[in-house]
């Protein structure tokens, strides 16, 4: 099958011609009312004729109305758009989507953010950014099912005032019977040093292009993120006794990267532990300052040592926790905002002394 052919539906009734492919089982397929439908290439069938498996209308003879009362009943005619479905795709998922303009200039490109409904459904969404507890709208409209759609496109200089989003959607059916969704409000929290790594985006199932992607939805449960707000540090600081009571079942992943001899930490807890169960967010705050603290013990002799340590911008929650912690352990250490080129606002370089 390739583009330009003329095909029919094995399922239900209907065909058009093929304008595209979606993914590598997918074909768009443009009917008689200039809509693309997305079809499964199984469900496809190419043929010769202009045969669609759509019912005919019968041949008759001119009537003896006038033809401005024919244009009228033309125009008075409603016009209705049927969704097309994918069988199986009636549980929900739904993704936020960065992909970037260039992927090979990436510390310099432009992104688009892009919605993405993976179902049978239509989506209602608002998509928000908050600056403290105040929230700003960015994109609010409707994604017809198994299709994607555009939510704004922006600079690295404005990957500051997108750390903290949120999506809330409403899933329905407006033309038939379906089984009721629960409306999701999730919060997400977009780590903005990814924006300047080339490997954070990867191939995926609804580009063409490498994209960094998020769950808003995935099998009809809302996604949820862990993160640490201020109140946690005091927490944090008073169970620090007990911060290493972290679950055996936790794994640790590899902590420690080099670069030009610069020494690398990634802090984000998801790259420090396989599994945060049981955890509350002062384990966790307390966690990354353990890893903190031992890096800075085994490297305290190294003269000139530079270490980055990735910690997000976020609240600010653990760069602070970080910083107050040089103050009082490590006085002769220097520190300093790490390189807004390869890690934007979310990184703190400290320079053993």
């Amino acid at each position: 099958m390739k583009i330009g052919d003329k095909v029919r539906f094995l399922s239900e009734v209907g065909g058009g011609i093929v304008k595209g492919f979606q993914g590598k089982d997918i074909a768009l397929v443009e009917g008689e009312d200039g809509f693309e439908i997305p079809m499964l290439i199984k469900e496809c069938v190419v043929i010769q004729t202009d045969d669609y498996n759509i019912p005919m209308k019968s041949v008759s003879k001119p009537q003896q109305a006038p033809v401005e009362d024919e244009e009228e009943e033309e125009d008075d005619r409603p016009i209705t758009y049927r969704a097309p479905e994918i069988r199986g795709n009636d549980v929900l998922n739904v993704y936020l989507a960065f992909v970037p303009h260039d992927i090979k200039a990436i510390t310099t490109t432009g992104f688009d953010a892009y919605l993405v409904n993976d179902s049978n459904y239509f989506i209602d969404y608002i998509y928000l950014s908050a600056e403290g507890k105040s929230w700003t709208l960015r994109s609010r409209g409707t994604v017809k099912p198994n299709m994607k759609q555009a939510l704004e496109e922006f600079e690295k200089k404005d990957l500051n005032d997108m750390e903290h989003v949120a999506v809330q959607i409403i899933a329905y059916k407006d033309d038939r019977t379906f089984l009721l969704k629960n409306a999701v409000s999730t919060e997400i929290r977009i780590d903005t040093v990814k924006f300047y790594k080339l490997h954070t985006f990867q191939e995926n199932d609804f580009f063409n292009e490498p994209a960094l992607i998020y769950d808003v939805v995935k099998d009809d449960e809302e996604a949820k993120q862990v993160y640490v707000n201020a109140d946690d540090i005091k927490n944090a600081i008073l169970s620090k006794g007990e911060g290493n009571n972290v679950p055996k079942k936790v794994l640790r992943k590899e902590e420690k990267k080099i670069k030009n001899g610069i020494i690398e930490i990634d802090l984000h807890i998801d790259a420090l532990l396989d599994d945060t169960t049981g955890m509350g967010n002062a384990e966790m705050l307390n966690y990354q300052l353990d890893v903190f603290r031992k890096t800075m013990e085994e490297y305290k002799r190294n003269t000139g040592q530079k270490i980055v340590f990735i910690h997000g911008k976020g609240d600010g929650v653990l760069r602070k926790a970080l910083l107050d912690e040089l103050k009082r352990k490590y006085r002769t250490c220097l520190s300093q905002d790490a390189s807004f080129r390869e890690y934007g606002y979310g990184a703190t370089m400290v320079i053993i002394k």
